[in-house]
């Protein structure tokens, strides 16, 4: 069986809305401003962690141009990476942005000095008449909006033996004439990104572990037993548990959740998108099916503002 470690299911704070811009990287600081000003407006972005940060690009024909470093503060604010509000929201640029053909929001590691987008590519979006509308279904970031994935799993502990906590590991596979078949159908996601499985113990999100494919194993076990586990996403709850926990738990009344995590993480918790959710059932009982369902609720969106 596979591994876990900490969800948030509550995840990292989450972001109502807010107006942010950012000033073009290639701006020449001996000139005054003379271009175009850029407004972005979010609805359920998030503050990253571990000094990664956001970036907002122009997608010009001779490539993309930054239009600058930000993150969400207390309450949903913008602010610059050392932590300053950015007044307004608004910045003036020197840049002619009627000649970009999309912005994209890109997630930034710790200490990125470079002038180009990282592969971490959040949000995105063409522009028209001078606006875009972003969205992580966007061709310029993860190309999907999951409307096709569907997740299945079973509580079980294969690594503890058989009728030991068989309610104390999470496995995202079903029984099919006695055999495990994958539960998960979930896309394929582009560079800079994977999935992460989860679930609720008392409250507390703690990771089942990073996978691309539903059909193999994910990466590392910590909490898992001796035994042989199967080759899908999961992990049993039976050893080194996460302070504030006792293992092994009882999942009951709990909630299993597939996230979408960048890669390079920022954060031990999940991150903003997280496409299925399953509840477990209070009086949840081991080796039988539940379903899980999409979540589109929780994808961030925006909406670019050219002036």
């Amino acid at each position: 069986m596979k591994r876990i470690r900490n969800l948030a299911a509550a995840g990292r704070a989450s972001v109502t809305a807010f107006a942010l811009a950012g000033t073009l990287a290639a701006c020449d600081d001996s000139t005054s401003p003379s271009g175009d000003r850029l407004v972005l407006a979010f609805t359920g972005l998030e503050a990253l962690a571990g000094g990664a940060h956001y970036e907002g690009w122009a997608i010009m024909a001779a490539g993309p141009v930054s239009t600058g470093k930000f993150d969400v503060g207390a309450g949903g604010a913008l602010v610059t990476v050392g932590g300053a509000t950015i007044a307004g929201g608004e910045f003036a640029t020197n840049v002619d942005l009627d000649a970009a053909s999309a912005i994209v929001i890109t997630i930034e590691p710790a200490g990125d000095v470079d002038a180009l987008p990282a592969i971490s590519k959040v949000l995105g979006g063409p522009v028209a008449n001078r606006s875009a509308a972003l969205s992580i279904s966007a061709t310029q970031a993860l190309a999907t909006n999951f409307s096709a994935a569907t997740g299945k799993f079973i509580l079980a502990t294969p690594t503890d033996g058989m009728n030991n906590n068989e309610t104390s590991g999470a496995w995202f596979l079903e029984m099919v004439g006695g055999s495990p078949v994958a539960g998960l159908v979930l896309p394929t996601l582009p560079a800079g990104w994977r999935y992460e499985g989860w679930v609720l113990i008392g409250g507390q999100p703690v990771t089942t572990g990073t996978f691309t494919s539903a059909s193999g194993a994910d990466a590392g076990a910590p909490y898992s037993g001796t035994m042989a586990a199967p080759p899908f996403p999961g992990e049993d709850f039976i050893v080194n548990a996460p302070a504030g926990l006792t293992f092994p738990p009882n999942l009951s009344g709990g909630l299993a959740v597939i996230s979408v995590e960048p890669n390079p993480d920022d954060s031990p918790a999940p991150f903003a998108i997280k496409p299925l959710t399953g509840a477990i059932p209070a009086n949840a009982a081991s080796f039988v099916t539940y379903t899980m369902t999409l979540n589109s609720a929780s994808f961030p969106t925006g909406t670019a503002t050219i002036r």
